[in-house]
């Protein structure tokens, strides 16, 4: 089983037991349920950096990321540094998150929130809606055309962006459907973790220019987005790169500065 097989199976019990303790029905009488997303996929087509910055506490690649900073903060910050939204992991065992971050990063800030998780269930949609998510996450790997079909489509009547993300040819065919606002590219193989931009430049040219184009993973350098620019990238997910310093906020302003001079 690699990693993504073992996150997903997981997964799959945690969402049957969330929804034998809180109904769909009871998600629903959320207050956030009912108020205004903000569009992640204007922000990137209105922006001049495209700089989706995320909080992550660890991964499975790299263990420890960060565990000292309140994700309020990390949300104020990054507004502060003008990112145009957020990324919240809210995956609890392989990720060390939890949708009590997004509630606190919704709490914090007004930028568009991303709730990364592996969503594989259409309970996750309403969950998500409901704890102040604007856009989510769908992965292609674990997921089938008609699922991604189903999932995205189901997120549009709840007002919600999607970011759906891809890790190659065959699984960007399979994707390309109306109900997707962005096409992401994650240069990380899942299989051995090992990160390449060529996978983001080798792709690009095969996502048609109606999604917003989003790179994501081993972004690390202003160069870097200089360079994705040119194969049309207008969103660039960053996370280790700000999460691994003691302070994320200074560092995403530091570095957008760089990216605008």
């Amino acid at each position: 089983m690699s990693i993504l097989d073992k996150i997903v199976a997981d997964k799959r019990k945690e969402v049957d037991i969330k929804k034998s303790l809180i109904p769909t029905s009871q998600l629903e009488q959320s207050v956030l349920i009912d108020r205004a997303t903000i569009s992640l996929a204007n922000a990137l087509r209105n922006s001049t950096t495209g700089i989706i910055a995320e909080h992550k506490r660890r991964s499975p690649s790299k263990s420890v990321i960060n565990h000292d900073l309140s994700v309020q903060e990390v949300a104020k910050g990054y507004e502060t540094a003008g990112v145009c939204g957020m990324s919240v992991l809210t995956d609890g065992k392989y990720f060390g998150g939890s949708l009590d971050d997004l509630l606190l990063a919704r709490a914090s800030a007004s930028i568009p929130l991303l709730r990364k998780e592996f969503i594989i269930d259409e309970y996750q949609l309403v969950e998500s809606r409901a704890h102040g998510a604007d856009v989510i996450l769908l992965i292609a790997a674990i997921l089938t055309k008609d699922e991604i079909k189903t999932l995205s489509e189901t997120a549009k009547r709840l007002d919600l962006d999607v970011l759906l993300e891809v890790h190659n040819e065959v699984e960007l065919q399979k994707s390309i459907m109306p109900s997707l606002d962005m096409l992401g590219v994650n240069n990380r193989n899942l299989k051995t973790f090992e990160v390449s931009l060529e996978t983001s430049k080798k792709l690009s040219n095969q996502i048609p220019d109606d999604f917003v184009k989003v790179s994501e993973s081993g972004i690390s350098s202003v160069d870097a987005i200089n360079d994705l620019r040119q194969y049309g990238y207008q969103g660039f997910l960053i996370g280790e790169n700000f999460m691994k310093t003691d302070n994320p906020g200074e560092h995403a302003t530091a570095f957008i500065k760089k990216l605008e001079s």
